[in-house]
């Protein structure tokens, strides 16, 4: 579902001619060591790539325009080994639509200080020559993440290996195709929004299609498909009595596998990685799909629930960002809060759309009665999500601008069992507290729905942001209400000044 054995990165490294054949000579060798030394990491997920050293402009342009068209390549990382004039740099950086980032490193860790001299010296600018070329970035308003340190230290490559899984995220985007499978949550504002311009900004496409479009696909499953993906269900999940065989709701067991089966069809068929439903749209559907969505998302597909092309499409974004990694990310809700003079929650989940991934253990497979959509009692995985560290991520349309919205939060087990609520869920420990984080999050006019990760962090997003162009918010330990207002107001009369530079 998630291939990304066919991305890479593009390392380039400048200098100039200045330095003559010698110098340059060990400028490339040091640029394949660091590159061979980055590559044999296990923090760096893609594969990169090493390049000629660049050292005049037609150079720089040209690398930058067969970075441009060329599908595997994700994004550039640069390094100024030695002195590169920075006016070399404006034609290629002003057409370079690739992600960047710029490594501010040496060779060398430390300083050789009985055999320095100035061939050393001469060889080794990096302190000089990446300031050079980080002041014509900015001139030039060039987001980048610029990422500073010795190239073998640990901390180093992890900063690179996140920037590299962001920038996997965004390559997804760019070819994104979003089912809207049915409309959006009548009356429901937040799950709204420009779809024409999030495709400009961000590159994914978003189109509807009627619950018949899925049906089709749902119709033409065969009873022998249905009992593998049912036996599938057995191994993975523990059934309860009644959806066992000869239970009294064994055929809402075959229905859901039925369900699941169609949808993937359909979405398979069409080239989806993302999707939303709305149980005000199922048509001739006989549940909502409940099991078929958590298992989708575990998967790897981008979900919204009631139309929400826009966290179905993040969602998707993220997980590709999450592949390989230990923890999950989910599809998540604000559901309700438990309010306590000593500590105050927030229980998340939905009525039936949570991934298992961010499960604690293997999952029970159930059916409930669901009090809204006017159909059979849908099947549905449920659990507790696991604890640990966590964000909460929305992206929403301001009407002039998109803006990502980012909460800290840090699960925690439940303070009881929960035996009677029916659905998968988590509950966490909003930073800096609940009401301090929800202020903020309703000020700055956050979505009901989020994806929920564990294994994703607030730097990520920053990272996403910056390539996507984006206004980002981000709710901390350190937040206070007060600071959070001014920003929003700055940030107001930033992006109506420079909305067009972005």
């Amino acid at each position: 579902m998630i291939d990304i054995t066919q991305k890479e990165i593009w390392f380039v490294t400048g200098s100039q001619h200045l330095y003559g054949d010698e110098t340059l000579k060990q400028v490339a060798n040091n640029s394949k060591e660091i590159v061979k030394g980055l590559n044999a990491s296990a923090l760096i997920p893609i594969k990169l790539v090493f390049k000629p050293i660049v050292k005049a402009p037609d150079e720089i342009t040209s690398i930058c325009i067969e970075a441009n068209g060329n599908t595997n390549c994700i994004g550039i990382i640069t390094w100024m080994h030695t002195f590169s004039p920075a006016k070399m740099w404006i034609k290629g950086l002003s057409i370079l639509n690739k992600p960047l980032c710029h490594l501010h490193t040496q060779f060398n860790a430390e300083i050789p200080w009985n055999s320095i001299d100035m061939d050393f010296m001469n060889l080794n600018q990096s302190a000089h020559g990446d300031r050079e070329f980080g002041h014509m970035m900015t001139r030039m308003r060039k987001k980048r993440k610029i990422v500073v340190g010795h190239w073998q230290d640990a901390e180093i490559q992890k900063k690179l290996g996140i920037w590299s899984r962001v920038v996997l995220g965004w390559d997804e985007l760019q070819n994104l195709k979003v089912a809207r499978i049915g409309d959006n949550m009548r009356e429901v504002a937040v799950t709204e929004g420009d779809k024409v311009e999030a495709q400009i900004r961000f590159g994914f496409s978003v189109n509807g299609f009627g619950t018949s479009d899925v049906l089709k696909f749902v119709e033409a499953v065969t009873q022998e498909d249905i009992n593998k993906v049912v036996g599938i269900y057995e191994s993975d999940y523990t059934l309860t009595p009644q959806l066992k065989k000869d239970g009294k709701q064994r055929e809402s067991l075959l229905e859901a596998a039925r369900i699941e089966l169609g949808l993937r069809a359909f979405l398979e068929n069409g080239g989806f990685k993302a999707f939303t439903d709305t149980f005000e749209n199922l048509g001739a559907f006989k549940q909502l799909p409940g099991l078929a969505v958590q298992r989708l998302m575990a998967d790897g597909y981008g979900f919204g629930a009631e139309g929400d092309w826009k966290t179905a499409a993040i969602l998707r974004a993220m997980k590709v960002m999450n592949v390989g990694l230990d923890k999950g990310t989910s599809f998540m809700e604000d559901y309700t809060y438990h309010f306590n003079p000593n500590k105050s929650y927030v229980l998340g989940s939905h009525m039936l759309e949570i991934c298992p991934s961010i499960s604690e253990g293997k999952p029970s497979c159930e059916v409930h009665p669901l009090g809204i959509g006017g159909k059979a009692d849908p099947v549905r995985l449920v659990f507790n999500g696991q604890v640990g560290n966590a964000i909460n991520v929305s992206l929403v349309d301001m009407g002039n601008r998109f803006r990502l919205l980012v909460n800290e939060v840090e699960a925690v087990k439940p303070n009881e069992k929960l035996p009677k609520l029916p659905v998968a869920r988590v509950l966490w420990d909003a930073k800096p507290d609940l009401n301090t984080a929800t202020t903020a999050w309703i000020l700055a006019g956050g979505a009901h729905h989020t994806v929920y990760s564990q294994a994703i962090t607030t730097e990520y997003m920053e990272d996403f942001a910056d390539i996507a162009g984006v206004e980002l918010l981000v709710i901390d330990d350190k937040t206070s209400i007060r600071e959070f207002k001014d920003k929003l107001n700055a940030n107001e009369v930033y992006y109506h000044l420079f909305q067009n530079n972005l």
